[in-house]
């Protein structure tokens, strides 16, 4: 398979709150994805995770090392990428269809066939049925669906997840990864997840790279070895389990 990103030697480097000393987050990391790949990065709180999504995506800039998707070198967002936060972050004065589609509507991409493709990715998470209605009219986990929905409409070559599911409750959480495991899997698409729940990233990737604590490096990657699709029962197995208590080890390890 084609290595659809490939970090090398990546350092970041940022000023702190109030202009105070540099922060050093991320240093010489390695790491590559591979095409049609669903992997995720863990580790210990603030040690570099989001720091290193941002940088995949070109919101930041690097210090030292390279950063390339479909072998183009990262300088900027692209049309290649597109990134899911933690927050919905959903214009209030649109419908869920008007967020979905807004940035086709920027592009000028709403032609016939586009809004077919739409109209069945709503359907794919959920939302048939509530196109019309407003964020405040939605629940968490519905203003989740449609953030999701918003970076697929865009066609991304790699979907860049950032703790999609957090302000979720535990129960919606649960769901919401279930459908998330079974977009990748109708979809397909590269996908890199941030997050701090390691079962999550068990249940959903490929393989798991656990950082360091801050300045982040790789200090393993895991191939997770779990045969899909993966139900509810897979999350709260055994073998999930012994992946999570062997990740968990992993990230108390002092640095």
């Amino acid at each position: 398979m084609d290595k659809k990103i490939s970090a090398r030697n990546v350092s970041v480097i940022y000023r702190g709150k109030f202009n105070q000393e540099p922060v050093f987050a991320c240093e010489r990391v390695d790491l590559e994805v591979e095409e049609r790949e669903f992997v995720s990065i863990v580790g210990p709180s603030g040690c570099g995770k989001t720091t290193f999504l941002y940088a995949v995506d070109g919101l930041l800039p690097i210090n030292a090392g390279e950063i390339r998707v479909n072998t183009n070198l990262v300088t900027a967002p692209g049309a290649d990428r597109a990134l899911v936060f933690q927050n919905a972050s959903l214009l209030p004065w649109r419908t869920v269809w008007g967020n979905i589609t807004y940035g086709l509507k920027l592009r000028g991409e709403l032609d016939q066939e586009t809004l077919s493709k739409i109209e069945s990715l709503v359907e794919l998470v959920g939302l048939k049925g509530f196109e019309n209605r407003y964020p405040s009219q939605l629940s968490g986990g519905m203003q989740q669906r449609t953030n999701l929905a918003r970076g697929l409409a865009v066609n991304p070559d790699i979907l860049l997840l950032d703790e999609p599911f957090a302000s979720v409750d535990a129960q919606t959480r649960e769901k919401l990864q279930l459908e998330l495991a079974a977009i990748w899997a109708r979809t397909r698409k590269t996908m890199l997840l941030v997050t701090h729940d390691i079962a999550e990233a068990v249940f959903l990737s490929d393989r798991v790279v656990v950082f360091t604590a801050r300045p982040a490096r790789v200090r393993e990657v895991i191939q997770v070895a779990i045969p899909r699709p993966r139900s509810i029962e897979t999350k709260h197995g055994a073998l999930l389990q012994d992946y999570v208590t062997r990740i968990w080890n992993l990230i108390e390890l002092p640095s």
